[in-house]
Parts: C-alpha cells; structure tokens; sequence
C-alpha cells in the first residue's frame, strides 16, 4: 500500500484551496482525495462553492466573503481527523469496443513504436482494466488510469483539427474515451459506440469518478447496430457493481 504523507495546502488564486495528498497517479492516493471530496460534500459547508476532485488532489472552490481560507482549512482538517470512507459504491462498466480500420487512425503507428504488432496493441489496450480517475477538461471527459505500460508512449507531435466523439485514445500511459468532437494530441486506437455525455440524460455523465471500465471488443456491423441504439437514447454498455 502507498504510504500517504499528510497533505498540503496549496491555494489557487483568491477563491480555491487545493488539498493536494501526492505527486503520481496512485488509486490509494486518488481514493483518499474521492474520500475527502465525499466527506466535504456532507459537511455542506457555508461558503463551499464546488468541489473538484483529481488524480491526486482536491480543489475547493469558496466564497472568501462567506468563509475564510482558515476556517475552510479547519473544517479540512476536521474531515480529514475522521476515519474516510469510500464516496460510494463504485460500478464496473463493459464498454463496446471497434478497432475497425475505420476508427484506428494511430494503431500502425502506436504498435510501430512501442514494438508491437497491431493486433497485440488492439489485445493490451482491450483486455486491460480502467479506473476513472478524474474529469478533464470536456464534459464527461473521464481520464482513465490502468493502461498496460508496453503501450505507454507520448502524445502525437502535430494534434489533429478533430477528435470524434467515442474514440478510444492513449498517450503518456493514460486511456481516454472522447465525449465531444475536439482538437487532440491523443492516439486512436479505436472506437466505442457508447455515449458517455448526454447532457438531456439524468446523469448526463455516464461514468462517476472511482468506477472501474473494461472494453469488449465487438466488430464493425455490431458497432453500428449498437450506435442507432444509443443515438436512440439506449446505454449499450453493462454495468455491476463492484464489491
């Protein structure tokens, strides 16, 4: 088990505390932040904006007309002197995954430079296990820890214009599944026809931070089949919980 150091206090401008546990990607060190972020969420603290939890910290938007950085840090540190529980049951989800030709825009070049063959790539990269660390910048952008490190290599030197929506990417040892068509440095592996941000559906994001993602690879007419059904309203992906 990683041994957690007590955290720091770091402040982002005028109006956000971050409480920063760690320096790396670590699910005991992201567990500890998802545990304050549930802790602080129950206090409902007046003053206390919004709550931002990341790989290894959370950031606490506040009101400093309402509440003061030393009393915010006092009721961090009183949350912090209970025992923290886990935020809530997490779910494992089963994601559909395309690797057709037509969705793999990088997989010759990703399996060229780590020294693969492009099925081993598509096996690594469809057979591993994901947390869900954090959101990103987009809606419902879920970073995704959990890549095999034989795929790890940096981001593509030229982004491309255009990311579609649903494409399964890698880069510095991170996976992410696209929510909104975007500019990207990512590498594309492959495509799933799930749509992880709707935002008519209640929630309109459709994995929490904490929950677990697995791919189960499926063909070109079954990806199509599947996209109707999920333009359609349908979530094409299962989910369990985790014990």
């Amino acid at each position: 088990m990683t041994a957690i150091p007590p955290p720091r206090y770091l402040d982002a401008g005028e109006t956000a505390l971050v409480v920063e546990f760690g320096t790396s990607i670590d699910e005991a060190i992201n567990d500890r932040v998802l545990a304050l972020d549930a802790a602080m969420a129950s206090r409902a603290t007046a003053g206390v904006i919004e709550l931002v939890p990341t790989y290894r910290s959370l950031m606490i938007h506040y009101d400093p007309l309402r509440l003061s950085r030393q009393a915010l840090v006092s009721v961090v540190d009183a949350a912090l002197s209970d025992p923290l529980q886990a935020a809530s049951a997490k779910r494992l989800w089963t994601v559909p995954a395309c690797y057709d030709a037509a969705f793999s825009d990088d997989l010759a070049f990703v399996a060229t430079t780590v020294g693969l063959s492009p099925e081993a790539v598509v096996t690594a990269h469809a057979s591993a296990r994901y947390r869900v660390f954090m959101y990103g910048f987009a809606p419902g952008f879920a970073y995704l820890g959990g890549l095999p490190p034989a795929l790890k290599l940096p981001r593509r030197t030229s982004p491309r214009d255009r990311l579609p929506v649903g494409s399964l990417t890698i880069a510095a040892g991170q996976a992410l599944i696209s929510t909104v068509a975007m500019p990207s440095g990512w590498h594309i592996l492959g495509r799933t026809p799930e749509l992880l941000f709707v935002p008519s559906r209640d929630p309109a994001f459709l994995v929490a931070v904490g929950d677990v993602i697995t791919f189960e690879r499926i063909d070109r007419a079954a990806f199509d089949d599947l996209s109707r059904r999920a333009a359609q309203g349908e979530i094409v992906s299962r989910v369990e919980a985790l014990i």
